[in-house]
């Protein structure tokens, strides 16, 4: 079972050990880790704590996805190098 609330993208770079992370779901969240498991880690307690700070800034939340996705792929080359 998906423990988190929102989709989550995993990037893999050229570096063995460094991922990028960000969520379709939730505007302006992102991070990196060493690893796939570390992002998962990282993204789930991430997500709730960027709730927190929109919460408390009276911003928009975005529901939770009822069907949460993980997508893991090779980061996109032409993004990095903009």
């Amino acid at each position: 079972m998906i423990e988190i609330p929102y989709s989550l993208v995993i990037e893999a770079t050229e570096e063995p050990d460094y991922f990028g992370f960000f969520s379709p779901d939730l505007e302006g969240f992102t991070g990196i880790g060493h690893s796939v498991e570390d992002c998962l880690f990282q993204a789930k307690w991430g997500m709730k704590e960027h709730v927190q700070i929109l919460k408390e800034r009276s911003l928009p939340i975005p529901p939770p996805n009822t069907n949460p996705k993980i997508i893991i792929q090779n980061a996109d080359q032409e993004a990095i190098k903009a």
